[in-house]
């Protein structure tokens, strides 16, 4: 029965990581249970064992996407530590994600702008919505206390994301204007970008002196 367990697992988990790959590429309209079929390497009614609808495949991948990462960003904002080794922190777990997925921001801007409702419904019933709550109580919580400053939290996540996903939506574009094309080294622009993300928010949260 174990070794059952672990192979539907297993099966699963390759579902999972094939859907995952299906809707970052062509977003969640444009895909279909046969393209996961297809990239998962089974049939419809196997699929359908496992995942009986797009619906719960894609919650199912959203939330594995999500749950990669966002449990961290709690912990690191949770840190007795400065502002700026959190922020540094931060931006390393973005990173390291959008390396091993670069279309993963556009991804999510897409479907944001397609149906923000439908994504917002997928997050709440995964149960991720609960550590974004957490995390934006716990920087109300120390802009009251006076060790951030007073800035609304929405601006925090406007500036911060926004410089965070910039480097890889726009990196085509980059690479032309700055005439190196895709064999300038992006890991040491990210290294250098990093910098500015860390001081522009710093600025931004550090409370005056």
């Amino acid at each position: 029965m174990m070794k059952t367990n672990e192979s539907s697992n297993n099966i699963e988990q390759q579902i999972i990581l094939a859907a995952k790959q299906v809707f970052i590429k062509n977003g969640y309209a444009e895909t279909s249970m046969s393209d996961i079929a297809v990239k998962a390497g089974i049939n419809r009614s196997g699929l359908h064992y496992y995942f009986r609808t797009k619906e719960k495949m894609f919650n199912a991948v959203f939330a594995d996407i999500v749950l990669s990462f966002i449990p961290k960003i709690h912990d690191i904002v949770s840190w007795d530590i400065p502002i700026g080794e959190r922020l540094s922190n931060i931006v390393d777990v973005y990173f390291e994600l959008f390396k091993k997925e670069p279309r993963l921001p556009m991804f999510i801007l897409k479907e944001i702008q397609r149906d923000a409702m439908h994504l917002f419904n997928t997050v709440d019933k995964s149960g991720i919505y609960q550590y974004v709550k957490k995390i934006r109580f716990s920087l109300e919580a120390e802009m009251k206390n006076g060790s951030m400053k007073q800035v609304p939290v929405e601006f925090v996540f406007y500036t911060l994301y926004g410089m965070i996903v910039l480097p890889f939506v726009t990196r085509p574009l980059a690479d032309i204007i700055s005439g190196k094309g895709r064999n300038c080294d992006f890991d040491d622009k990210l290294a250098k970008w990093k910098m500015y993300i860390v001081s522009q928010m710093e600025y931004m949260l550090s409370p005056d002196k």
